[in-house]
């Protein structure tokens, strides 16, 4: 039974890193021991209609524990970090008067520093602007953003097309560089909450062979039956739910513009792109005291970690 100790802060835990990297199993074994909620912090996972080819956590598993923030939006809605932010902020409200611990899990740095550090205070996007920006080809997005804002060109890979979009639109729209907003950042609960995290860093071949075997698994629980039914509803195709890893790949294979082999080789190189990704930023990202697991998870390497985070939470 989890208790908080006597200090104002209450804690929270947090298990965040790449994609099968172990999170989930993770925070099941924390909740088990420290009577916990698990909290979602993956962008994905929060679509109802993308159970199987987000990862979320079987029926089975959410039996085992309470589960938030799971497939509670629908994907004809685009949720936001400040939206997920307003929404996790409850959720550990809740958990914390009810006397339990909540565990944030996910793969989503932005949803996590908008919770812990605040959201910063753009102004709205002229819609003119945003329409122009949005239309350009990212190479011309990224040269025009080396000219207007060099540091965040700077800080930008020159593919990454939805940052160099961002940050474009906001220097235009604002007259300010994007960082002179987020030095503004305000809302966030880091100081207010006594956090225990760890970032899972597994072995990077280790987790390419993740990758690879959760697709191939995804394939056999009912990856197609879900996009069919995304299909069905004729979504508009810049929706997040739309652009989710595996779903694009397997629209052009239902609708016959790829063999099925091709559909596989593309996604899970989409899926270990997006994992290399995930690493690099929560390697380099958060704070250095933030506990680093380097190690792949067995059984009785979650069970030793869940012990280490039970006892981080309960100690300020």
């Amino acid at each position: 039974m989890y208790t908080q100790d006597s200090s104002d802060k209450r804690a929270v835990a947090l298990i965040a890193g790449p994609t099968a990297s172990g999170k989930s199993a993770l925070a099941l074994a924390l909740a088990e021991i420290s009577d916990g909620v698990i909290i979602n912090a993956d962008a994905s996972q929060v679509y109802r209609d993308l159970r199987v080819l987000s990862a979320r956590p079987s029926p089975q598993e959410e039996g085992r524990a309470p589960h938030r923030l799971f497939g509670h939006i629908d994907g004809a809605e685009a949720c936001s970090a400040a939206r997920w932010a307003a929404d996790a902020k409850a959720e550990i409200d809740t958990a914390h008067m009810a006397g339990k611990l909540p565990i944030l899990v996910g793969g989503t740095g932005l949803y996590i520093r908008t919770l812990l550090d605040g959201i910063a205070p753009v102004p709205e996007i002229a819609p003119d602007i945003r329409a122009a920006v949005r239309a350009l080809p990212v190479a011309e997005a990224y040269a025009a953003l080396a000219r207007e804002d060099a540091a965040s060109a700077a800080r930008l890979h020159p593919a990454d097309t939805t940052r160099i979009a961002r940050a474009l639109e906001v220097v235009r729209s604002t007259g300010y560089p994007i960082a002179h907003w987020q030095a503004a950042r305000a809302g966030g609960i880091g100081d207010m909450i006594h956090l225990a995290p760890v970032i899972l860093l597994p072995p990077r071949d280790w987790l390419r062979a993740r990758c690879d075997a959760r697709f191939a698994a995804m394939l056999d629980e009912g990856a197609l039956a879900e996009v069919e039914a995304l299909i069905a509803r004729n979504l508009d195709p810049a929706l997040p739910v739309m652009r989710a890893i595996g779903v694009p790949e397997i629209i052009d294979f239902l609708e016959n513009r790829i063999d099925r082999t091709t559909m596989i080789t593309r996604a899970t190189a989409a899926t270990r792109q997006y994992a290399k990704r995930q690493y690099t930023w929560f390697r380099q990202q958060p704070p250095e005291d933030w506990k680093r697991a380097i190690t792949q998870l067995d059984a009785a390497k979650i069970g030793n970690y869940a012990i280490l985070l039970y006892q981080m939470a309960l100690t300020s």
